[in-house]
């Protein structure tokens, strides 16, 4: 069970929006069940319904659900066919992860409206430092709920937000103000509400972790808080120890980095049913490439490094990657070598999951680049640039791989059959 189910939701007059904000310059804006928001915005028949964003197919996952589906227990991250046990009646809805790119853009643009000290986490939940922005728009409430009015009216979506004086406490915030809730965490009353809540609501706690801790006899936040370091070091190890033991006493020094660098950009399917015939093989390697090279070009990226991860069907998974001497942000060259990358691992039974990866990034624009031999100065890259452009004013199904075309394949995240997209999405530096 993560943070998000053992915080306590709803706010209260002590930590409403009323309750004493001095100093709480950090927040944490959540958007509140983001994808399934974004589908329902747009198909306006769905709202009030339990709409469940991914998990179709055998070993479907679910990416995002409704609070309508989550009364029935529908969560993200549980496989498909639980949620469809669980919530029969649940419309399940393939994941579109460009206009949820392009609603997180919109929404990106709101908080830096507001201050330059953006730190987004993912597509759905960023810190914010609004130090710098009390003289102008109020105390930090104020901006808190003047962000919520803005996404409300302006991008029809709806947010939770976390005013606290850290980053950790700010997403604790949030996460009790779920859903369409605004939580203050005043400096003086961050060890009253933070030491109730179970072990498991630190950073870093997972199910292993908080079973070690309840061996201890620590099941609350405050017990681990008193407990002595020596003890924790020799169940958790020492940096682990150390990290627990400020975070219980609502200690978190982090700033706000607004400047992200993205490692690496990637795309990964899970088939539906094993495969192993080489033809559906490299045509879901085609599509993993271009939808890599699309996020590549959109985010003006290039990378010097392919790779290819391969899940067998006993849950083995090989990884191969390859460095070129020049960044590419071009499908057909990604392709290629991942194609090659899976011919050299020569897996030798059944696939359950292929992905493509590129990474090494750098700034596109001016980047050198190196015709391969018989290539036109004028060829692939120009081509998908074109398509690029036809795509964003025609949609993502006008124009794609002939052989994508006639076999019924994707590359916009609508996971056709035979395999279903999952999006990984980019990797970030940690903070």
């Amino acid at each position: 069970m993560g943070r998000s189910q053992v915080v306590p939701r709803g706010g209260s007059d002590e930590f409403g929006p009323s309750a004493d904000d001095t100093g709480c310059t950090m927040l944490h804006v959540d958007m509140d069940a983001f994808y399934a928001s974004v589908e329902v915005r747009r198909r306006p028949e769905l709202r009030g319904k339990a709409v469940i964003v991914g998990g179709a197919g055998p070993r479907g996952v679910v990416s995002s659900a409704s609070y309508e589906a989550r009364t029935f227990g529908v969560r993200s991250a549980m496989p498909g066919g639980q949620a469809k046990r669980l919530c029969p009646h649940g419309i399940f809805l393939p994941p579109d992860f460009s206009a949820y790119t392009e609603a997180s853009q919109a929404v990106m643009k709101i908080f830096h409206d507001v201050t330059p000290l953006v730190e987004p986490l993912s597509l759905d939940e960023a810190f914010l430092d609004v130090a710098g922005a009390v003289r102008l728009l109020g105390r930090p409430a104020e901006i808190a709920a003047l962000i919520r009015r803005r996404v409300r009216e302006e991008q029809r979506l709806v947010c939770s937000v976390g005013v606290a004086p850290t980053k950790f406490m700010a997403k604790l915030g949030s996460t009790r103000a779920k859903p369409d809730g605004l939580v203050v965490i005043p400096a003086d009353r961050v060890l009253d509400y933070l030491h109730p809540l179970p072990v498991s609501a630190l950073w870093g706690v997972g199910e292993r972790s908080t079973e070690s801790l309840h061996r201890l006899g620590l099941r609350t936040i405050g017990e681990l808080a008193q407990a002595p370091l020596g003890m924790l070091r020799s169940a958790m190890g020492d940096a682990a120890a150390t990290q627990l033991h400020e975070l219980s006493w609502g200690r978190d020094p982090r700033p706000v980095v607004a400047e992200h660098v993205e490692k690496s950009i990637g795309a990964e399917t899970t088939f539906d049913v094993d495969v192993s015939d080489l033809s559906v093989i490299r045509r879901t390697l085609l599509a993993l490439a271009n939808k890599v090279a699309g996020r590549l070009r959109r985010a003006g990226q290039a990378g010097r490094t392919i790779s290819v991860k391969i899940r067998l069907a006993d849950f083995r998974t090989l990884s191969r990657s390859r460095t070129v001497s020049l960044p590419t942000d071009v499908a057909q060259e990604i392709y290629a070598i991942a194609w090659a990358l899976f011919e050299a691992a020569r897996p030798g039974m059944r696939i359950r999951l292929l992905g493509v990866r590129v990474e090494g990034l750098a700034a596109a624009d001016g980047a050198p680049r190196q015709l391969t031999l018989g290539e036109r100065d004028h060829g692939w890259r120009e081509a998908e640039r074109a398509a690029d452009a036809a795509a964003a004013r025609f949609g993502s199904d006008v124009v794609r791989p002939a052989s994508l075309l006639k076999h019924g394949f994707r590359v916009d995240g609508n996971g056709a059959p035979p395999p279903r997209e999952e999006d990984p999405g980019p990797t970030r530096t940690p903070r």
